[in-house]
């Protein structure tokens, strides 16, 4: 599994901008709730070793199990309906001792190692409609399991994700068309009759979040979450109340925002740091997602190239979701804002990511060998596998 890499190549960046990130995490749930500090700080350490120890781990010979990490992901989302903890009317979590683990977390990363694999197994099948729809249909099987729990926002963030990583691995624009236009008005019609108070779909506490975006003026006590976190933001002005204040006025000190130090981690942010502060947070993130991107761009492996991608799209949409629920720009989800939010799981699904993507970052230029036949640098496997043409070649060039 381990091979011999030269260090020069590896990601430093990267890795900086990921544990500043998570660092200064660690500081806004102190502030927000010092009783998770020390359970964050210790996971932290276990994941930056776990991702430092992957970052040197081939991810070739960890994508030639990708039908054992599709399995993997089906018998977690499973344990969870069996054994699973519920809470918040959810059941979500599976309790490993002091911490609970969520298998949708980690489930997502495994769905895409298993699909990247896949694309790069079956590229000239790829425009075709049965190669589409069996991909469709085993990728929804965990999906289903994921809504089963219920965890509606997770299945549209592994969808979104998974969707991104098909349409990157080559999915032809007239059959991405006709899927869009089947599934659109599919959603349009889902989103009609989910408002009706005797719909089967959701949740209650699911349909009231909805109707609450869609008409908090009949709905406000049910927004008076992202109501007040939205509130704080704007509190905090250009600069902040300052971590660790004891401002009478802060929502935070008055227990206003629930989930503070999770889900609404912006919002703490917000009120304490400022607009500065979020710029910060934000810049961090974006960096980490243009990084990725970069990788992505230099990665001559296709499956790779995919990971990647599918990595970047995973930070970028959980961001993008998280703070829009926060700024009351979608309705309440429980997302997490990524390496910020406290959470064991999302902790350990993200920094397994990017143990992997820096892996691919290490061995984006292939190892090269001196071709005598063409006086050319040739990738070495590609060389042995077709040593012919390379001698026939060099026979014409030499007459």
């Amino acid at each position: 599994m381990l091979r011999k890499y030269n260090i020069k190549n590896y990601n430093f960046i990267l890795l900086a901008l990921v544990l500043t990130a998570t660092l200064f995490g660690l500081v806004l749930i102190n502030s927000a709730d010092p009783d998770y500090t020390l359970r964050q700080g210790l996971g932290i350490a276990a994941a930056t070793v776990w991702m430092i120890f992957l970052s040197f781990v081939d991810y070739n010979r960890v994508l030639k199990h990708y039908k054992l990490w599709y399995v993997l992901s089906l018998v977690l989302l499973v344990l969870v309906l069996v054994v699973g903890k519920t809470a918040m009317g959810a059941q979500r979590w599976i309790p490993v001792g002091p911490i609970n683990i969520q298998p949708s977390e980690v489930t997502k990363i495994l769905l895409v190692m298993f699909l990247a694999r896949r694309l790069c197994l079956n590229r000239s099948r790829i425009d075709t409609w049965r190669f589409i729809l069996t991909t469709m249909g085993i990728l929804i099987i965990p999906l289903i399991l994921l809504v089963s729990e219920p965890d509606l926002s997770q299945t549209i963030l592994t969808f979104i994700i998974l969707f991104i990583v098909f349409f990157c691995g080559g999915l032809p624009y007239k059959k991405l068309g006709i899927i869009l236009a089947v599934v659109v008005p599919v959603v349009i019609i889902l989103l009609v009759y989910v408002q009706n108070p005797d719909q089967k779909l959701l949740k209650p506490y699911q349909w009231l979040r909805v109707m609450s975006f869609i008409d908090p003026e009949n709905y406000d006590d049910s927004v008076y979450q992202q109501r007040n976190a939205v509130t704080a933001i704007g509190s905090g002005g250009l600069s902040g109340k300052g971590l660790n204040n004891e401002d009478p006025t802060s929502l935070l000190n008055a227990d206003s925002i629930p989930e503070a130090h999770t889900d609404f981690i912006f919002a703490a942010l917000g009120e304490q740091l400022g607009f500065a502060g979020c710029m910060f947070a934000l810049g961090l993130l974006g960096a980490i997602v243009y990084v990725c991107i970069m990788i992505a761009v230099r990665t001559k492996d296709y499956a790779g190239r995919l990971v990647v991608i599918g990595v970047a799209a995973h930070v970028g949409m959980q961001t993008v979701l998280n703070i829009g629920v926060v700024t009351r720009l979608l309705p309440n989800t429980g997302l997490a804002l990524p390496f910020f939010s406290y959470g064991i799981s999302s902790l350990i699904a993200l920094y397994t990511a990017m143990g992997i993507v820096l892996n691919i970052s290490l061995q984006r230029e292939p190892f090269r060998e001196k071709d005598l036949y063409t006086k050319d640098f040739v990738d070495v496997k590609s060389f042995r596998n077709d040593k012919g043409r390379y001698k026939k070649n060099y026979k014409r060039r030499t007459g």
